[in-house]
């Protein structure tokens, strides 16, 4: 396992990634709270994170489809969690108890529409940002779809995709000039 310390999930062998692969089909009762299987999700969810950032930050989200089922997701968010402030997210928003009342129903609608639904997955607290310790909430893959669907299509993400580009634009100025 010292190999996952070091190099993440692309460190792994042919052999390692077959045996975590097989690890994370099992269902979560067969663990209890095995370290080295909350080490292999949570590097699931960062490397998900970081290439989902990496995403919007190379296209505009606006554009961007996450899901075969985007509208769907988009249209019930929005009809659930209409006052739902996402610019910069509240983590009690997610977290509370009466929120998690809130938001099961929302997320068990997409049980068997949304591949994985309910697996673990990072979640940015303030869209203008990056993922740091900080700045992080763990979330459900489906309130993540959801939020980020909704901060594409409202907008909220083009600042993560606008700093980008004018960091890229000043490189090619020094590097040309």
């Amino acid at each position: 396992m010292a190999t996952l310390a070091g190099g993440g999930l692309g460190a792994l062998g042919a052999h390692e990634a077959a045996a975590a692969a097989a690890a994370l089909s099992l269902p979560a009762e067969a663990y209890g709270n095995d370290p080295t299987v909350e080490m292999i999700w949570a590097m699931k969810a960062h490397q998900h994170a970081e290439v989902y950032f990496n995403l919007i930050s190379s296209v505009d989200p606006k554009f961007l489809k996450l899901t075969k089922a985007d509208d769907q997701i988009y249209t019930e968010f929005r009809k659930d969690f209409n006052h739902l402030k996402i610019d910069v997210l509240d983590s009690e928003d997610l977290k509370s108890e009466p929120a998690k009342e809130k938001w099961r129903p929302f997320c068990l609608q997409f049980d068997g529409v949304v591949e994985d639904f309910n697996y673990g997955t990072l979640l940015r607290l303030d869209c203008s940002k990056g993922y740091t310790e900080e700045n992080t909430v763990f979330a459900t893959r489906i309130q993540f779809f959801a939020i980020e669907i909704a901060r594409n299509r409202e907008g909220y993400n083009s600042v993560v995709y606008n700093n980008a580009k004018k960091a890229s634009s000043a490189t090619e100025e020094i590097s040309s000039g």
